[in-house]
This record gives structure tokens, sequence and C-alpha cells, in this order.
């Protein structure tokens, strides 16, 4: 089985030139071939030059595209049966990446879970909060939506290209992808740490409603009923009881009550539609 490790870089000379020695030293061991692949993101720093001394395939975008971005150039051209993406921040160890193969036997995914001690506290908020969100739009708990550490079987996860977005939150795409699609995802506690060096590139705000946004995209494109039918539900509900108040006051069915009641059938059948455009969709992505 080849390993391609994917390292998405902007400006991370300095953590590089710890990683890429790390990882090399690890794998002589290993009977697995190795292909590492460093996608410099535009960097303004030595990212590139530091990868090539180390001699790894690196490739470079003109100007910064965005992490996703980088992914997506590292997988069109990973040659290995399993894809491996690790940031360069130095979170993860490189000896971690062994947990992550070994399980893809039986799982297409395995993702790499933070410990939470090692997030700030207003990221440990904010990640449990998009967990949450997304274990109720897949039916399945989530543990690390946005971990950027995991391994994944090339071929599963070139099928999602397309769909991946250029920023920070291709691993909520991805993950939510897999998972709406019956594909097995394993969540496996790895060790982390705290960022080596310099400022994280992630905007809690603009980022964070980016991720809200990837998760209605998502469960609009292989789930609507997850999106539209509590809509529904609300606006249904909320006419019932407006009814009930005019209708014990005033004695009347007013206007506003059928126009919440007209409103909730219109997204119902709305989600039926974009149901069968889901299944659709699914069919020829397969």
């Amino acid at each position: 089985m080849k390993i391609s490790i994917i390292i998405p870089a902007y400006n991370e000379a300095q953590n590089l030139s710890f990683l890429l020695p790390e990882i090399k030293k690890f794998f002589l061991t290993s009977d697995n071939p190795l292909e590492i692949i460093v996608v410099d993101d535009g960097s303004e720093d030595d990212t590139e030059r530091v990868a090539r001394e180390e001699g790894v395939h690196v490739l470079r975008h003109p100007y910064n595209m965005g992490n996703g971005a980088a992914i997506k150039t590292g997988l069109r051209n990973a040659t290995g049966d399993v894809c491996v993406f690790i940031d360069a921040d130095l979170q993860h160890p490189p000896q971690e990446i062994s947990k992550l193969i070994e399980p893809l036997g039986e799982y297409e995914m395995v993702i790499g879970v933070r410990r939470s001690s090692a997030q700030k506290l207003h990221r440990r908020i904010a990640n449990r909060f998009f967990n949450m969100l997304a274990s109720y739009v897949t039916g399945r708990k989530i543990l690390d939506l946005t971990s950027g550490f995991r391994a994944v079987k090339t071929e599963a996860a070139k099928k999602f290209i397309s769909l991946l977005p250029n920023g920070f939150s291709y691993p909520t795409t991805l993950t939510l992808a897999f998972l709406k699609t019956g594909r097995g995802v394993k969540f496996l506690p790895v060790d982390s740490n705290p960022r080596n060096t310099g400022r994280s590139k992630i905007s809690l705000l603009q980022d964070g409603i980016r991720f809200v946004l990837i998760i209605a995209k998502i469960a609009t494109v292989y789930s609507p009923f997850r999106v539209f039918l509590p809509i529904s539900f609300f606006f249904f509900i909320t006419g019932l009881l407006y009814y009930i108040y005019t209708f014990s006051a005033f004695h009347r069915f007013t206007n506003m009550s059928l126009l919440l009641f007209t409103t909730s059938v219109l997204i119902f059948m709305l989600s039926l539609i974009a149901e069968q455009i889901a299944q659709l969709y699914i069919k020829e992505s397969e």
C-alpha cells in the first residue's frame, strides 16, 4: 500500500524544517512506499525552498488560494492508495500517522480526534457547536468535525474534489460527504499539541459562518429533509398556535394563520422535490 502524505503550507518554513525530517525518519522503518507532497499555497517566506531541500514533492500555487485549494491540488497529484492530510503547524506528531492508517482496511476515512485541552476555550466551544450540528445532519455522533489530520482512501476522496471549498472548511465537507454517502468513517483519538509558532490562520467568526453554511449546503445536497422539515414544522406549529390564540380571543381565522400554514406546506413540498434531486445527484456521482 502506497501512502501519500499531503501537507498544505502557507508561510510554514520554520515548522516544515522540523516536520519533514521527522516524517521521513519515522517512515524509514516502514515497509510501505511513501510519497510526501508539500503544497506551497503562495507562501511569502522560504516554505518552498525548505521543502525542496528535504527532497519531497513540492507543488506551488502562484498566490494564496486557501487551505482547501491546497488539499485539492495535493489530491489531484497523489499517486498513493491512501492519502494522509496533516497540517504544517506541528499540532500532530508524525508518529500518530500510523494510528490513522491501520484501520483503513475496514474504514474509508479515519479522522484524528484532537484533545480538547490542546485547544483554546473559544475554539473548544465553537467546535462543540459544529460537532452537534453536524451530528444532527448526519444522524451519527461526530467527535471532531474540523480536524485537518486524517487518512483517507484516495479513490474515495477524489470523488468529492468538486465539493471541497477552497477555504479552511474542507474537513467539514469531506466528513459530511463520506457519512451521508454511507462510507465508513472512524474517529480515533490522537495526541495533539498547541500550535508551535505563529498564529492560527482561521478566523473564528468568518470561518465559523462558513462552517455553518457548509453544513447546511451538504445537508441540502445529501439529506434535504434534515434541513427543510424542521423549518416546515416550525411554521406549522407557529400558525397553529397563532390560530388558537386568534380563535379564542377574536373567534376568527386570520390571514396571518393562513400565510403560516401555506408557508409550511410549500416548504414541505419543496423538501420532497429537493430529496428527489438529492437522490439523483448521489446516483450520478457514484
